[in-house]
């Protein structure tokens, strides 16, 4: 999946070492923002870090250990959504993702998720993706929630977030519970 529409709007793609310059002026505008809940974000000083992020999502994809990619809206860099890590013994992955402020609203995280979402289970054939979120960061849990993902439990002090823990949730989406949706909605996403 190098690049794959969302809608008219938005379109999922693979990150190019072009796009550090643009990744990092967003990241940048949005530090306040981005760094209430991602804490790697007050570590992105200068370009060369975004470009650093690039070329580290281009050799993880390499390697086939996962991918990641930018979320744009009207040609330009709305966000990022991507996996962890995939661990294939297990046929499983984590997603994260973040946006921009000035893009929320548009449905674009959601739809995000759905096409790596379909992308893992039908490509890749994993089994398993979770998606972890603190328990305070109510936008973020939505989309899970929203996607069907069953919420499996909460991970206590998870993450060391702005000088204090935060619990996170887990939540938990099988490929068989993915296919039952689609075939309730009239489709077939088994790939």
């Amino acid at each position: 999946m190098l690049r794959h529409r969302l809608n008219e709007d938005s379109e999922l793609r693979f990150l190019e070492p072009h796009h550090a310059e643009e990744l990092f002026a967003l990241t940048e505008a949005n530090q306040e923002y981005l760094s209430e809940w991602l804490p790697w974000v007050k570590k992105n000083k200068e370009i060369e870090d975004s470009r650093k992020f690039i070329e580290a999502t281009r050799q993880q994809f390499a390697e086939n250990k996962g991918l990641h990619l930018g979320i744009f809206y009207r040609g330009k860099i709305a966000g990022v959504i991507g996996m962890h890590g995939i661990d294939w013994n297990n046929r499983s992955t984590s997603i994260g993702y973040w946006l921009g402020a000035e893009f929320m609203g548009k449905g674009l995280i959601t739809l995000a998720c759905r096409g790596l979402i379909d992308y893992s289970f039908g490509e890749l054939k994993l089994h398993r993706i979770e998606i972890r979120c603190a328990v305070e960061n109510k936008k973020s849990r939505s989309v899970p929630e929203r996607l069907g993902f069953k919420e499996e439990g909460r991970i206590r002090e998870a993450e060391l977030l702005n000088n204090y823990f935060t619990d996170h949730i887990v939540y938990g989406l099988l490929a068989g519970d993915w296919n039952e949706q689609a075939q309730a909605l009239g489709g077939d996403r088994s790939g």
